[in-house]
């Protein structure tokens, strides 16, 4: 390794935007987690006996089991030769060979269209209709790698190329999933952060996004609005009332729409229900249902839950054609997305129906996976609900709870002296004494003066019931050590 003064980069000749970024649920907990794993593997003695990462929405990670109807499809794209095997029914075969009749030599080794594979746009639109009860263009269907790449795409095309108050302005909800201010951060664009209600379910109020975008404006130049529901971190769940007032609003200020949909499945309390954009969007008719949207989705979430494979999709609708052929050209650049993944995405907007051989299993599997995270959000909301100095609303989306937590003020000095955010410094001590890893709310950014951290429901029930156990006798000894 050569001297300093031989190196092109340094710290002050690094990219001060790569610098700036930061990605709260990889970041310095989770690193030391990892640490903590490698100790217990090489055999010493900790306070645990094993690490509990509820830091990601990682299923598969936390002992989810897979749909064994996409696995099968997976099985007999990347193998063939199976095809042959009686061990695996005839609409699994039916579905691969599709697929594998789409791609370029008959393989998913091979590059797709840089849009994706033309039969899962059009699986994807007829979902998209299906759900919606308004028809959908293959044409407007992006695939990508997970739903990140797809907002990246759309973000890269929003950049003004310029800097200081003539930068992008991204209204961003607070809290928010760190995705979208590490993006920001990485293309230079300006921030502007719109509280969610935490007193009210963490809904959403028109005239808090008429003052962030107001309080923006002499910095930047605002150009979108960036929804995320069901929510992330917050488990919140969106009214259509509440929908319809964002789109307004986002005409009024002439903003393009982005609805972060991935966890769309992800529905558990009573009365409530997810409504996409597109289909609120398209109710209003005239003028709305002409706005630029783009929603997107992944198949990393919902009962699914294969991150690995990094399928996702986004729907861009009301592009004008000269605007989506440089969308097009972006894209093309990226040469496309794992085929593999796009496969995941095929077996989720088009599984089997009844009649299909695979539907009882496929059915039974999504039905149990659904039901297991209905009831560990109920009783992430009630533990967290009956202990001392913790507050938290109802998670009736998605796979997390964002808990209040009310810090002794010897605390808050304690974290200041160690030079971290009480809540991190919470997060910390919580992972050093119990071995459970979560987030800090300071990481998805939160209201001033409160404290927070994420953590996800989703490590199976009986081993969610001791990490509960565990935790609420840490965070005792916590108040109690620092009242």
């Amino acid at each position: 390794m050569g001297s300093i003064k031989d190196n092109v980069l340094t710290l002050e000749t690094l990219n001060p935007n790569v610098i700036e970024l930061e990605y709260a649920v990889r970041g310095p907990i989770v690193i030391r987690a990892t640490e903590l794993e490698r100790k217990i593997a090489a055999g010493e003695t900790l306070p645990f006996k094993k690490v509990v990462k509820a830091n990601i929405g990682d299923c598969h990670a936390t002992g989810q089991q897979p749909i064994t109807f996409i696995r099968q499809v997976l099985a007999l794209c990347t193998y063939p030769s199976l095809m042959d095997s009686a061990a695996f029914p005839s609409d699994v075969k039916a579905k691969a060979k599709r697929i594998l009749d789409n791609c370029k030599g008959q393989s998913v080794g091979s590059y797709s269209d840089s849009c994706g594979l033309s039969v899962v746009r059009e699986d994807v639109a007829a979902y998209i209709s299906a759900r919606d009860g308004f028809p959908s263009d293959p044409n407007n269907i992006i695939l990508s790698t997970g739903a990140s790449d797809g907002i990246k795409s759309i973000l890269l095309l929003l950049l003004t190329g310029k800097g200081g108050s003539d930068r992008a302005g991204i209204m961003i909800p607070i809290p928010q999933y760190p995705l979208y201010s590490a993006v920001i951060s990485e293309f230079g664009a300006y921030p502007i952060p719109y509280y969610l209600d935490e007193s009210d379910s963490w809904s959403l109020k028109l005239s808090e996004l008429e003052r962030a975008i107001g309080e923006a404006r002499p910095h930047c130049k605002p150009r979108a609005i960036v929804v995320i529901n069901p929510g992330n971190p917050t488990g919140s769940v969106l009214k259509k009332e509440n929908i319809q007032e964002i789109i307004r609003f986002a005409r009024k200020e002439k903003l393009f729409l982005l609805a972060d949909e991935v966890y769309q499945h992800n529905v558990y309390a009573e009365g409530a229900q997810f409504f996409s954009f597109k289909q609120v969007l398209m109710e209003m008719g005239e003028p709305y249902d002409t706005m630029e949207l783009a929603s997107f989705m992944s198949a990393s979430k919902g009962y699914m839950g294969e991150c690995g494979f990094r399928g996702g999709y986004a729907e861009v609708i009301n592009l004008l054609p000269e605007v989506r052929a440089h969308y097009y050209k972006s894209i093309s650049a990226k040469l496309c997305p794992p085929v593999i993944g796009q496969a995941v995405i095929d077996c989720v907007v088009n599984p089997p129906v009844p009649g299909d051989p695979s539907f009882e299993l496929f059915q039974k599997e999504k039905d149990f996976v659904l039901a297991q995270l209905k009831e560990k959000a109920t009783l992430v909301t009630k533990l967290f609900n009956s202990i001392e100095g913790i507050s938290c609303n109802e998670v009736i989306g998605a796979m997390y709870a964002f808990p209040r937590i009310y810090l002794p003020e010897k605390a808050i000095q304690a974290a200041k002296v160690a030079g971290q955010s009480p809540d991190s410094f919470y997060c910390f001590a919580l992972l050093e004494e119990t071995g459970i890893c979560t987030v800090p709310g300071s990481g998805f950014r939160q209201a001033p003066g409160s404290f927070h951290f994420r953590t996800t429901i989703l490590p199976q029930v009986e081993e969610l019931t001791q990490v509960l156990t565990k935790f609420k006798e840490f965070h005792l000894n916590f108040l109690a050590k620092y009242k």
